[in-house]
């Protein structure tokens, strides 16, 4: 594992791989946080945790460059907690296990963490590296943005001293990002009254799995299966087909990511048990077929379990597959004057339904208020019909892109006098924390940059090695070019 230390540039690679033997998953950053503030105090920089559990750092400018404009740079902490179904690992107090295959840095059985860890790692090397010339520097690492970005909602106004914000949570090598989508939370819930479970029925489980899964922001567009929205059209036929009925449903578990599996228990008549493992069978085929040439290992398993006691009944059952079935999923449209880029999703990331009690979450995504709207009352009206109470959290506005900025020119500037080759100006439909960020502290010039990474939030994530030293460059080469004030 520690091999990834000997990869080019150092200073990043060490301190990207110390941070993956620092438990950091959403909602657990005590350990972490420690790590961070033990950190800066081996550097000699400032540091402190603010009220909303960032960490702020601050570094004072190299002689001579005091009258410099005072740049922010910012990552966040924590990382999504996904593994394979065969791991062990626990996210909350073992430590990510790294690997090189390649040209690419991944992980053994989970999430890697390079978003944002390089991010992070990228600022830990700015604020050790003596020999660095800069004009002031300060560093916000913000807390569960993987969750809510409850770090960046929470931040104190008047905290920060700057007057330039270099996001470093962007996942492509060269692409410079002045825009991002605004985000909502909608949650479904229902509690419902359990009945009994026929004495002669017998119990299948059901499991579709083997997804890619992804990123909802940057891959939603990928037309990725969700797994979700796969099992309910298998349930709803069993139910009309075989006398099936639902005991409980478990899909899902990051909001932020497509499911790659979903797995719901189902009793009915013993005599139907083989025709039920036949229709498996037959969505198996179906989906594979379907999604040739985006999914390659679609699993759908029915295997025999103990019958439960207690099931769902049946007009509530009812109404929650068809909520499910008609909840919308995925592309609602791409942007008029960037077809290219998705303007409006949203992701059935978490279905969780038994003991009486049904969850549904799902987060929308658009670049435009009155689109996110739209979104937010598409699944509201189909959740009400069921019966279900709705409710929003974590908004977050859309990132309006400044083409004008002076950072954006300065380091396209930079980038072509290092590289040879134009850099590319880019709205991502991914949630960054620059909106909420800019909603405190509008002053702010603002991009968003980083190394290259594939498929974050799943067990695919993988960090190009070739990507970072560039990164690196074009960081240090920034920070000593900033204007004056």
């Amino acid at each position: 594992m520690s091999e990834i230390k000997n990869l080019n540039p150092q200073c990043i690679w060490n301190n990207f791989y110390a941070l993956t033997q620092v438990p950091r998953p959403s909602g657990h950053l005590e350990k972490v946080q420690q790590f961070l503030l033990n950190f800066a105090k081996e550097a000699g920089v400032e540091a402190f945790k603010d009220p909303a559990n960032n960490i702020v750092m601050r570094k004072p400018a190299s002689t001579g460059m005091e009258k410099k404009k005072g740049v922010i740079l910012q990552a966040h902490m924590d990382m999504v907690p996904q593994k394979t179904p065969e791991s062990k690992h626990n996210f909350e107090t073992d430590p990510i296990e790294p690997w090189i295959d390649g040209e690419w840095v991944k992980a053994k059985g989970t999430t890697l963490g390079a978003d944002n860890g390089l991010g992070v790692a990228a600022i830990m090397a700015i604020m050790e590296d003596k020999s660095l010339k800069h004009g002031p520097i300060e560093a916000l690492i913000t807390a569960d943005e993987e969750t809510g970005m409850f770090g960046a909602n929470a931040l104190p106004e008047g905290e920060l001293q700057g007057d330039i914000l270099l996001n470093l949570d962007s996942e492509h090598w060269g692409k410079f990002v002045i825009g991002s989508a605004g985000g909502i939370d909608v949650t479904a819930t229902l509690d419902y009254k359990e009945v009994e479970t026929d004495a002669d029925d017998a119990a299948v489980k059901v499991t579709v799995k083997g997804l890619r899964g992804g990123h909802s922001g940057l891959e939603i567009h990928e037309g990725r299966g969700n797994a979700n929205k796969l099992l309910v059209r298998l349930v709803r036929e069993a139910i009309e087909e075989l006398d099936a009925r639902l005991a409980c449903w478990q899909g899902g578990n990051m909001r932020n990511a497509i499911p790659f599996k979903a797995e719901a228990v189902l009793t009915l008549p013993k005599e139907n048990i083989e025709a039920m493992k036949e229709l498996t069978k037959d969505w198996q085929d179906d989906f594979q077929d379907e999604y040739k040439g985006i999914e390659s290992g679609i699993e759908v398993i029915c295997e025999d379990v103990e019958t439960p006691k207690m099931e769902v009944p049946v007009e509530i059952q009812d109404n929650l597959i068809n909520a499910i079935y008609g909840c919308h999923d995925g592309v609602i449209r791409m942007i008029p004057s960037y077809p290219s880029v998705v303007e409006t999703s949203s992701n059935l990331a978490i279905i969780n339904i038994g003991g009486g009690k049904a969850s549904l979450k799902i987060l929308a995504r658009s670049s435009r208020e009155d689109m996110k709207d739209y979104i937010v009352k598409t699944l509201e009206s189909c959740f009400s019909m069921a019966g279900m109470k709705v409710e929003t959290a974590g908004s977050y506005g859309g990132w309006d892109p400044n083409p004008e900025s002076e950072i954006l020119h300065l380091l396209l500037k930079e980038y072509k006098e290092l590289f040879g080759t134009d850099g590319i100006i880019q709205v991502d439909h991914a949630g960054l924390e620059c909106s909420i960020i800019l909603g405190k502290y509008p002053h702010l010039d603002v991009v968003s940059l980083g190394p290259t990474m594939k498929s974050p939030h799943t067990t695919t994530e993988r960090a190009l090695i070739a990507t970072v030293d560039p990164f690196w460059q074009l960081l240090k080469k920034t920070l000593e070019d900033i204007p004056e004030k």
